[in-house]
């Protein structure tokens, strides 16, 4: 009896073993929570859109597309973006780009020049697709394939219509108004208080027995303050040779000394004094620009001038000539379109031409009717401009976008 209670005994154990080490090994298991659960993939793209680049010189496609659904949620949420490339159906795609999360739209530009490594010709297919990732970059999703799709130039920019129908309107009131000067109208320029002093100072110079200076600054002969400052310097001229009055213009390039000469040659030939003309008058110094200013400024304080005009381009030197001047005791004129050198003829001379004031200046005195008309028709202009920012002004105010949204280029 005990024997076969031994054998139940060892039978029942051998049973219960596998079971309880099963469950043990379930316990483990449940425990152990180091494993984390694989990530899944996002939702891809949808919508995908690709297409030519609008209003640009080719070379250029862009890509619109419906973001994935897991954008901003969620464990498996996409990081970023990547746009990949093929130029052949069935061709190896390549990353041209990659865009952050949120982002629907991407442009695949190369540019103009053909030596660049990822120039993009016109006329050629390309296939695209836009794969959205997660934080782990094992862990992605493929869109579709679209194409293919061929880049090409464009005519006409329809971005700038404004800015071609303001060009149209400039054009039209620059034609009326040279017409209008040219028949002999007399188009009302706002007087300069400093071209309004020429004359008395010519005058002053004339009674005092002292020359004139008239410094055409540092530019060369194809910029247009120094064009601007040729017609001035005429009409000086001709007043001086009408008072004789001595002029003195020292030149700094060779160039602007020749046309100068002529400039002031024909003016005395309009006053009826040819023969008082001394080309000697206009004459070159040099090239270097503060050895040009060292020599003007040596004629100030050995010949003191009554009156010097500065017009044309200034630089550095601007201050050098005013102060000097200002020390020899004469009646300084100054105008120049480089905006950093008007404080320094502001504060040093009598009357000052401010930026387009010097252009303004050649059409006052000269009177000619290519840029009295010019004149006229850019304050008309600047009037529309004006006006347009008053009325885009008062629409801002109420909420009427469109009105701005349609001059946008």
């Amino acid at each position: 009896m005990k024997i076969k209670l031994l054998y139940l005994l060892v039978a029942v154990l051998l049973f219960a073993t596998p079971l309880l080490a099963q469950d043990t090994q379930e316990i483990v298991a449940s425990e152990d929570t180091s494993a984390a659960p694989a990530m899944l993939p996002p939702a891809p793209v949808s919508s995908l859109e690709v297409m030519d680049t609008p209003n640009d010189q080719g070379h250029s496609i862009t890509l619109k597309w419906t973001i994935s659904t897991d954008d901003e949620a969620g464990a498996n949420s996409v990081l970023e973006y990547r746009i990949f490339r093929a130029e052949s159906d069935g061709g190896e795609f390549v990353q041209v780009g990659a865009v952050p999360s949120g982002t629907d739209k991407f442009v695949n530009s190369s540019g103009l020049d053909d030596t660049v490594e990822d120039y993009m010709p016109n006329e050629i297919g390309y296939y695209y697709r836009v794969d959205a990732y997660t934080s782990d970059t094992l862990v992605f999703a493929v869109s579709g394939i679209v194409g293919p799709v061929q880049s090409s130039g464009q005519w006409f920019n329809w971005k700038l219509l404004p800015v071609f129908i303001f060009v149209i309107i400039f054009w039209l009131l620059t034609v009326y108004f040279v017409n209008r000067a040219k028949k002999g109208a007399d188009l009302y320029v706002r007087p300069l208080a400093g071209i309004e002093a020429v004359d008395d100072a010519i005058g002053r110079a004339t009674e005092m027995g002292r020359p004139i200076l008239y410094v055409l600054g540092l530019g060369t002969a194809d910029q247009v303050a120094t064009i601007a400052s040729f017609t001035i310097l005429g009409r000086v001229a001709k007043r001086v040779a009408e008072y004789q009055t001595e002029l003195i213009v020292p030149c700094y390039d060779p160039i602007v000394m020749a046309v100068a000469q002529e400039v002031v040659k024909s003016s005395y030939l309009d006053a009826g004094r040819p023969d008082n003309f001394d080309e000697e008058c206009v004459h070159f110094v040099t090239n270097m620009q503060f050895a040009y200013v060292a020599a003007v400024n040596g004629t100030m304080l050995r010949e003191r001038p009554a009156t010097n005009i500065y017009m044309g381009k200034f630089f550095a030197e601007s201050l050098l000539l005013a102060e000097t001047g200002e020390a020899a005791g004469s009646i300084q004129i100054a105008g120049t379109d480089e905006i950093a050198q008007i404080p320094f003829f502001i504060v040093a001379c009598d009357y000052t031409l401010i930026g387009e004031e010097l252009y303004a200046a050649s059409a006052y005195l000269g009177r000619e009717p290519i840029l009295l008309g010019s004149l006229k028709a850019q304050d008309w202009a600047k009037a529309c401009v004006l006006t347009i920012a008053v009325v885009g002004l008062i629409c801002g105010i109420f909420g009427w976008t469109g009105f701005a949204e349609a001059f946008e280029v």
